[in-house]
């Protein structure tokens, strides 16, 4: 037990990586393969509880603390496939949270339990083609007729978009008001208009990843979450759990890269002894194994605070920038560990060097991250929450 994780965790953590073992592994080379992830493990997901972990009770959440979602992430991100770990945590801690949070009685009871029972997927639909990360710069409008929104324009790099049943739309409903004129919408997929086309990835290759197109799609009144013109202030709210969330993938896909590693380096000869004898070696291992435990140990105490209720903005920005950064450096140096055997697929640091080049890109480039940092520490720009 740590300071962090009660033995109740260490129950729960055991128990899902027996379930990730027995459920998953056997799939994922198949749906790394085909790109798509088979519909039934997301009802076993569901049915375990693993969608809930963070959700009220009343809607068929366990309303349990935030390690129980760093234990998710970190298993999650043991298997081997960052585009399966992707799919699950972008459903439960991208779309469903927008849910939870901004949804009214009616709209969680419709698509929020259904989310956490794991028979309806949702998507959180923000970046676009011609955005990217800048947010504020959104194209896509909702024009308000009678008790309907129509909501046009597009959205790319969406996580689930092909699978969904739902969207958490971003529009802007005010455009000359910037980023104080957008909005949140949760839209079907049965509503006419819309449509998705599969992206082709580097890695990630078993999550869909999708363009989608709004082509006059009408959203009922109702369906708008929270306040109209707040949808900016919403957005940035979650972005420090999102940024958190992948920080926390970061650490665990090194220590897991690191373990596989050590393993090979003991049982794999070169002149006479195994690689873990050689001192360039050690030391480099000694080396990525101090910069993991660091921000391993800044992302639990970041989670701490955030379960406590703090807006950790800054830190959370911190998270994602350094452990993305040292995941790649993790993934290029245990990488050539293994030599030749590194660049092989059947050797499992390829997939993992390249689904660990999408964290420094996905929910906000370093380079963002970086500015927001400055702003933050050099000019005193001070983030905060959405009111209630």
């Amino acid at each position: 037990m740590s300071r962090y994780f009660t033995e109740e965790h260490d129950m729960f953590r055991k128990s899902f990586q027996e379930f990730l073992q027995k459920e998953v592994v056997p799939h994922i080379d198949k749906w790394e393969q085909d790109g798509t992830i088979e519909r039934f493990i997301w009802k076993k997901f569901g049915e375990m509880g693993y969608f809930g972990l963070n959700q009220p009770e009343e809607y068929g959440g366990m309303g349990l603390d935030l390690f129980y979602t760093v234990i998710f992430l970190e298993e999650l991100q043991k298997i081997n496939s960052g585009g399966f770990a992707a799919a699950m945590w972008a459903h439960a801690y991208l779309a469903m949270t927008h849910v939870k949070v901004e949804a009214d009685h009616n709209l969680k009871e419709k698509y929020l339990t259904p989310a956490i029972d794991g028979e309806k997927i949702g998507c959180l639909c923000v970046s676009e083609p011609f955005g990217g990360s800048d947010v504020a710069g959104m194209k896509t409008t909702a024009v308000k007729k009678g008790d309907k929104y129509i909501i046009n324009g597009s959205k790319t790099f969406i996580t689930n978009g092909v699978y969904a049943d739902f969207y958490v739309v971003a529009a802007k409903t005010n455009p000359e008001k910037g980023n104080k004129g957008m909005s949140i919408f949760l839209v079907d997929k049965e509503f006419d208009g819309i449509s998705a086309t599969k992206l082709n990835k580097l890695g990630w290759r078993a999550s869909d990843t999708a363009e989608l197109a709004f082509d006059n799609v009408e959203v009922p009144e109702e369906y708008l979450l929270g306040e109209e013109g707040k949808g900016f202030s919403y957005i940035m709210q979650h972005f420090a759990m999102e940024r958190l969330i992948m920080g926390i993938n970061a650490h665990a896909r090194s220590e897991f890269a690191l373990d596989y590693t050590l393993g090979y380096m003991k049982e794999r000869e070169a002149f006479g002894k195994t690689l873990d004898k050689f001192q360039a070696l050690r030391h480099s291992i000694a080396e990525m194994v101090s910069e993991v435990e660091v921000i391993k140990e800044f992302n639990y105490a970041t989670a701490q605070r955030l379960n406590d209720g703090e807006y950790v903005v800054k830190e959370a920005s911190m998270s994602k920038l350094l452990a993305t950064k040292i995941s790649d450096e993790v993934m290029y140096k245990c990488l050539q560990m293994l030599g030749g055997y590194g660049y092989m697929e059947d050797y499992p640091l390829a997939r993992m060097f390249r689904d660990s080049r999408l964290g420094p890109i996905g929910g906000g480039t370093s380079e963002i991250l970086k500015e927001i940092i400055a702003k933050m520490v050099i000019d005193q720009k001070e983030y905060k929450p959405a009111a209630k």
